[in-house]
């Protein structure tokens, strides 16, 4: 590990110069809010969550506090106080409209007296109410403690009535002689169903519906959120869904989530792609902390950059984004939130080894220097040395590898309204695969096929945001990044070597018009990329700056519906003017019904070299028609027209809560850089798109909970991908058509998890080969298959100290002959591109985690 030992001294001078320095910290903001019960608890985060500057959102409904923790973008405290007015609930500064208040829920009047006094039921007389039924709703806390549960919803199975439990967990609710079977539920939380046969007072802890005096049932919260107030469909993946499974890095974050694919770009380096709506990762714009991350020539090998034990949460969300993150999503959008440095665990320690010999460690610390200013230091390690050749090939089933990261950051709060943040990041990584005995640095004349590929890059940003006080429904805030990315690749006799130089900058500027109902968002931007590419000789330079300028109106008038319209219009240096509208319109049937339209343009410059990087572990002749030098590679950009349905209910099946989603979105490329596979087997060709290119995808996705403390997902997707080729239109290569999922999780409280993850996979159309001969032939389309991975957690003192075993694969299946032509790696035939399932079979793992609080 030469290369990769020689810059440890720089990481190391870089993490101790930045102790000298200081930014933004996002604080913890509390705010007084009025409001009655779980509805309003749901209504007032979810409102909160569309206010820029918000990273996490609680209020805790026995003392109105609503608890706000900043994000690196600034927030604006009056914005706040307008936002939760706007969905009808009061605070210290500003009073909800009548019609707003008007607006909610009959259990949610929380200035009607009589309502008032049926939330403080506890305190009535029970003789005064013969034909109710009074109880208190528990949660269990440690040992027999019972800890009331406040906000719960309770209700009459078959009646449409319902109550509320106050800060003591007490509820009265009428009809005790009419009905029998109780249903209790906390919006976002599991439910369950309860048997009555009893009068006077009873006391659910919640649990089994059985017919006993005491019931138990455990509150718990989704792992994976969906908003049905947030305009655009955006799920929060949590820290619990990625503890579900190994989840090393960002790319292996996926497992147990259906609306994102995961799989390999050959079967020699490794690489992890992921896929959405049936489209490649760089379609995918992926963001750390609303900042770009993974692009350019990190497209890739980016997602390997972020190690799983550092993400705080994950924000995904289907088709075109936000106008104010730039013009360049086209599937979708992935937000990554890393462990902030104000709040957590002041320790964190993951450690992690795998049956390939895969070893690694992650360490987050973090120290607050003030109430107003705090540091975090990230830091993580890995070796894998272990060789294996299950399949018999002759060849490497994963790369030797080893790398480095490691992140150090500062947030502070100044004085009126200023906040920043500054960070930077080290990255080093290099990794060996290729033939058996192979090894790195051997005589170039060695008949041993070989690939390695070193990555080095460097990062740092700046966040800075104003508050204007004499004007609440005002701020700013400028976002600063750069960085340096350097790799080198070998692949046989073939070498790539890519530099790219970044910086981007970020100005934002919201603002309302005439009132909260009508807010605006307005900013400026620049995109400034040098990219050095030499391939096999050949060299490929260009330079892209990219200023642009945007606005996004939202409209909230009605609270049943939303609308977010954005226009931005940029100047390619290379390409010219060109405008992205995007927009976005949600409508709820009710407060657990919500349908959502979205339609947008979005537009990048294909890095066709590095996205077609598995290629290069063949001996295809990479062949680029483009026909303008002025042009990267010659070639146009790309363009795409996104368009989508989500529709997403929450409902009460056999008395317990269930969740459903159903998607449908389409896109169609209007410019489209086409690699041929299809064309020759020993060629890959690139030309631009001479007809048409689109993508169907469909999913639906129900979430229930089937018993107490067991959770199942199901899924199923459809994708439907064409691409216009030269000799005739075809599905897509490499794609699966059709997918099911299975995710089962259950826990115990007694500290116990076990989770399950089922994927079944579809026939994929193979590239044509029928021109080699037939035995380098394959066929035309591969096997359906399923993989089971599984995972056994036990924690102890509140999850601060866990131990976990899993395993991936544990059907044991794999690819036959996932290299084509491996006997004869330097001949006309030899191609490690072909994959369409797993390489190595079954892999088990283990693990712990340490925290501090």
């Amino acid at each position: 590990m030469n290369k990769l030992s020689k810059g440890l001294p720089g990481i190391a001078l870089l993490v101790l110069l930045t102790t000298h320095l200081q930014a933004q910290a996002g604080d913890t903001l509390q705010l007084w809010v009025d409001g009655i019960c779980g509805m309003c608890k749901d209504r007032i985060e979810d409102a909160v969550y569309q206010v820029p500057g918000v990273a996490f959102a609680d209020w805790d409904v026995a003392s109105r506090t609503l608890t706000i923790t900043q994000s690196p973008e600034p927030l604006d405290e009056n914005q706040l106080h307008q936002q939760i007015a706007s969905v009808g609930h009061d605070t210290r500064r500003i009073k909800a409209t009548d019609d707003a208040y008007e607006a909610l829920h009959g259990c949610c009047k929380y200035r009607d007296a009589a309502i008032v006094a049926q939330h403080e039921g506890g305190k009535l007389k029970e003789e005064e109410h013969h034909d109710h039924l009074h109880g208190y709703v528990y949660e269990r806390g440690k040992g027999q403690k019972r800890i009331p549960l406040v906000g719960a919803n309770v209700r009459w199975l078959g009646s449409p009535e319902g109550a509320v439990t106050n800060a003591d967990g007490f509820f009265e609710l009428e009809g005790a002689d009419e009905y029998g079977q109780l249903i209790v539920s906390y919006v976002g939380f599991a439910t369950d169903t309860v048997t009555i046969n009893q009068e006077g007072t009873v006391q659910l802890v919640l649990a089994d519906a059985v017919n006993l005096n005491t019931v138990e049932v455990t509150r718990r919260r989704r792992s994976t959120e969906v908003s049905f107030i947030d305009p655009v469909k955006v799920q929060r993946i949590g820290e619990d869904e990625l503890a579900k499974a190994a989840c090393c890095n960002l790319s292996e974050s996926f497992e147990t989530t259906p609306s994102v694919d995961v799989g390999f770009t050959d079967a020699v380096t490794g690489t992890r792609q992921i896929q959405m709506l049936g489209l490649a990762s760089p379609y995918v714009q992926i963001t750390r902390e609303n900042m770009p991350d993974v692009r350019g020539l990190a497209s890739m090998h980016g997602m390997e950059y972020t190690p799983g034990a550092w993400i705080d949460g994950i924000m995904l969300n289907m088709g075109t984004g936000s106008v104010v993150n730039g013009y360049e999503a086209i599937a979708g959008q992935i937000n990554v939130e890393l462990h902030k440095p104000e709040e957590g665990e002041r320790l964190y320690l993951n450690l992690f080894a795998n049956a390939m010999q895969r070893f690694e460690g992650n360490l987050s610390l973090r120290h607050s220097l003030s109430k107003n200013a705090h540091t975090g230091l990230l830091l993580h390690g890995k070796h894998q040395k272990g060789r294996f050749d299950q399949n018999g090939d002759g060849f490497l089933d994963n790369p030797l590898s080893e790398a480095l990261i490691g992140v150090h950051r500062w947030r502070f709060m100044g004085k009126n309204g200023w906040m920043g943040q500054f960070g930077i990041k080290g990255t080093l990584l290099e990794s060996t695969g290729g033939q058996f005995d192979f090894e790195r640095g051997q005589s170039e004349d060695t008949d041993l096929w070989g690939s390695t590929h070193d990555a080095r890059r460097a990062e740092a940003w700046v966040k800075v945001g104003k508050v204007f006080p004499n004007r609440p429904y005002a701020s700013m805030g400028l976002q600063l990044s750069g960085n340096i990315h350097h790799q080198e690749s070998t692949f046989g006799n073939r070498s790539y070597d890519g530099d790219q130089e970044s910086f981007y900058a970020n100005w934002i500027y919201k603002t309302i018009i005439t009132d909260t109902r009508h807010q605006i968002k307005t900013g400026a931007s620049w995109q400034w990329d040098h990219y050095d590419e030499v391939f096999e000789g050949r060299v490929f330079d260009r330079i892209e700056s990219v200023p642009g300028v945007f606005g996004e109106y939202t409209w909230t008038g009605r609270e049943d519906f939303t609308l977010v319209a954005g226009l931005r219009a940029d100047y390619h240096n290379l390409f010219g003017a060109f405008v992205t509208p995007r927009l976005h319109l949600k409508y709820n049937f009710s407060e657990t019904a919500v349908l959502r339209a979205i339609a947008g343009r979005g537009q990048r410059t294909a890095n066709i070299l590095i996205e077609q990087i598995g290629a290069m572990a063949s001996n295809r002749n990479f062949i680029i028609e483009g026909g303008d030098s002025n042009l990267p590679y010659g070639l146009e950009q790309e363009i795409a027209w996104n368009f989508g349905l989500n529709y997403a209910q929450e409902f009460i099946w056999g008395g317990r809560q269930a969740l459903l989603s159903l998607d449908a979105y389409h896109t169609r490329f209007q410019q489209q850089i086409v690699a041929d596979f299809d064309a020759h087997p020993q060629a890959l060709f690139f030309y631009n798109l001479d007809g048409n290119s689109f993508s169907n995808s469909l999913q639906a996705q129900l979430d229930y909970e089937l018993f107490t403390r067991f959770d199942v997902r199901l899924a199923y997707r459809f994708n439907d991908v064409r691409v216009d080729y030269r000799s005739e239109q075809l599905q897509k290569p490499l794609i699966a058509r059709n997918r099911a999922f299975l995710n089962t999780a259950y826990e115990t409280e007694s500290g116990w998890a076990f989770d399950a993850t089922l994927n079944w996979q579809g026939q994929k159309r193979l590239p044509n080969t029928t021109a080699n001969p037939e035995e380098y032939q394959l066929e035309a389309t591969s096997p359906d298959f399923f993989l089971l991975s599984g995972q056994i957690t036990k924690s102890w003192k509140d999850g601060l100290f866990e131990l976990y075993l899993g395993g991936e694969n544990l059907l044991n299946f794999r690819q036959d002959n996932p290299i084509l032509g491996s006997n004869d790696p330097f001949g006309n035939y030899f191609d490690a591109s072909m994959v369409w399932g797993p390489i190595f079979g079954r892999n088990l793992y283990a693990g712990m985690r340490y925290k501090i609080q």
